[in-house]
């Protein structure tokens, strides 16, 4: 099994689309090394900002090759399979290694209700099918399944289960989460709230999978960099400067007014697809102003 360090900044990178819907495989390099040379720690292509939820499992795959190919191995490379059944999950996961990812990011099964035995029983079985380290994925929102502490201390039991990634937006799990698994020294913590990424580092995590990084790398990095400098205040004024752009997400989807904003730079990444890449004419507004008083700061 390969092994990798997970921390850092993380950047959940969008897929862009050409007019058509279908992936612009250029732009997409382009923003792997724009990303890379922000001085990123990882790269997390089909995540939830890069729409893994309308992608095809071939698309899926593509996008993943050309993000190893673009990466040349600087940093590592997230490749995030889970699907709604343990036999589908096993299979995209073999499909991501022979493609070259360093290390699986398995979102909680959804639509229908599971119990914690089952989500066990689903990470255990992918576990053992699949000789790569895998970080668990938690976000109830969208799937309508939490990981629960308990469950994570258990799984954090299996070898190459190493990490977990929480986009709950409750930091008490976090906490949790690092509390439950604090007898393994290299299983590590992410946030997948980018306004608590500081928090969770000074509780003893490692980091987190960042939608602001596609927008913002070199802030978020900072976040990261200042902190292990010893840097508390830095990394502080670093994490409080994205609030202004995550205060434009009460307008819709944040994928969504992520990759707008990320064109508004004047990256063409495209629009989401269809249905989900609508912006009221408010946001875009909201936007323009916000990403200008954050170009006069000096934020990349």
């Amino acid at each position: 099994m390969k092994t990798v360090d997970i921390k850092g900044i993380i950047p959940a990178i969008v897929t862009p689309m050409n007019e058509d819907e279908t992936v612009n495989e250029q732009e997409l390099r382009n923003q792997v090394n724009r990303q890379i040379e922000a001085g990123i720690h990882g790269i997390f292509p089909f995540g939830t900002n890069g729409e893994a939820y309308i992608l095809s499992e071939d698309e899926k795959i593509r996008i993943l090759e050309i993000v190893v190919e673009e990466t040349k191995g600087r940093v590592p490379v997230y490749a995030g399979t889970g699907c709604i059944s343990t036999k589908d999950t096993i299979r995209l996961s073999k499909r991501a290694q022979e493609a070259g990812a360093d290390i699986l990011s398995i979102i909680t099964p959804s639509f229908a209700a599971a119990s914690q035995e089952e989500l066990y029983q689903h990470y255990k079985t992918v576990a053992e099918a699949v000789d790569m380290p895998i970080v668990l994925y938690n976000i109830p929102a969208r799937t309508g399944n939490a990981l629960a502490p308990y469950t994570v201390k258990r799984l954090s039991k299996i070898k190459n289960i190493i990490g977990v990634k929480d986009s709950s937006g409750n930091f008490d799990n976090i906490l949790q989460y690092i509390e439950a698994t604090r007898e393994r020294e290299d299983f590590k913590v992410l946030s997948g709230n980018d306004s608590l990424i500081l928090w969770t580092l000074l509780a003893g995590g490692a980091g987190g999978i960042a939608g602001c990084a596609n927008v913002y790398p070199e802030v978020m990095v900072s976040i990261y960099e200042n902190f292990v400098a010893g840097k508390v205040e830095e990394a502080r004024t670093a994490q409080d400067s994205i609030r202004t752009l995550r205060k434009c997400f009460r307008h819709g989807n944040p994928n969504t007014i992520v990759k707008t904003a990320v064109n508004l730079l004047g990256h063409p990444v495209g629009k989401c697809r269809a249905p989900f890449n609508y912006v009221p004419e408010a946001c875009i507004e909201e936007l323009k102003v916000v990403l200008e008083e954050n170009r006069l700061a000096g934020m990349r």
